[in-house]
């Protein structure tokens, strides 16, 4: 459904590269995520292959349509949700889903059932302004909005972002039931809890692939032994550990500190040892598997 070739964006007189020979595929009915921080590039990516943004090298095509000369094209048979709520704020909800119908040629009734499990949610508050829904109903309404002219692709920038834990699992939900109904769908986060959720994932940051293959797959291909440690003095703690020999790097991870060694880890005893050298008392050390976030870290300290 989607290729992209060595596509390329460059902003600025400073030539500030966005996208930096990005190539991937997205196969039929596939729940594919781009995950990756604020500025690594995704939101171009996006633009890119919904024909906001023209590439400045490579190619893409979604649905088998170039995104550069067959623009119109892609243009009605995709649906996208910006990052940015960009609905008509002084519309209510039942007008902006209207409008939107209304512009590709088709009615809120042709398409009901793609929007039905969404729209039922917010249907009561139906005739209240868009700028007054809280953030999880911003989210819905845009969806409903994205998908009311029943496209095939589906690409949604960083829908969870600002939106509380509920609204978040609601949406990832609604998500999987899209899917089941094989529409393809990219969507980008900078959560690295909601990798997990989607069949395969490109790791991205400043523009470039980090790795792209099914979450299960990535983590599995962690290449070293990793430990979580619990000190009593986290910034020490961390000082100590990405200055021991064995150790290739140690990061925080909530009240832990991750520690990646670079071949076999050291027993409980001899990191107590090692650290109370360093003044500081170890209150946990276990073996722990590897995140999609602990990944993330390992191929960005290669």
């Amino acid at each position: 459904m989607i290729q992209v070739n060595n596509i390329t964006k460059v902003y600025g007189k400073e030539k500030t590269v966005a996208v930096d020979h990005v190539s991937f595929s997205v196969k039929e009915g596939e729940l594919f995520g781009l995950i990756g921080p604020d500025g690594a590039g995704k939101t171009s990516i996006f633009r890119m292959l919904t024909t906001l943004l023209l590439p400045d090298g490579g190619s893409a095509t979604v649905n088998g349509f170039d995104v550069v000369k067959d623009f119109r094209k892609i243009r009605n048979s995709v649906g996208y949700m910006p990052g940015k709520f960009s609905l008509y704020q002084d519309l209510t909800i039942e007008e902006n889903i209207n409008f939107f119908a209304t512009v590709f040629n088709t009615t809120v009734d042709e398409n009901y059932h793609l929007i039905k499990d969404i729209y039922i949610q917010i249907e009561p508050f139906k005739k209240r302004r868009a700028g007054k829904l809280s953030g999880g109903m911003k989210q819905k309404l845009a969806l409903c909005c994205a998908l009311i002219h029943k496209p095939t692709v589906l690409f949604l920038d960083e829908p969870t972002t600002g939106v509380d834990p509920v609204s978040r699992k609601e949406f990832w939900e609604m998500l999987k039931r899209l899917k089941a109904q094989n529409i393809t769908i990219v969507v980008s986060t900078p959560y690295m809890d909601e990798a997990t959720l989607c069949d395969r994932i490109a790791l991205i940051q400043e523009g470039v692939i980090l790795s792209i293959d099914t979450p299960a797959a990535i983590t599995a291909s962690y290449p070293h032994e990793l430990f979580a440690v619990k000190g009593d003095k986290m910034s020490s703690l961390l000082t100590a550990l990405n200055s021991f020999s064995k150790i290739k790097t140690a990061y925080a991870f909530g009240e832990f500190a991750h520690a990646a060694f670079y071949a076999h880890a050291i027993s409980a005893q001899e990191m107590r040892d090692y650290l109370k050298s360093k003044s500081i008392e170890m209150e946990a050390y276990q073996k722990i598997d590897a995140s999609i976030e602990d990944c993330f870290i390992g191929f960005l300290k290669n």
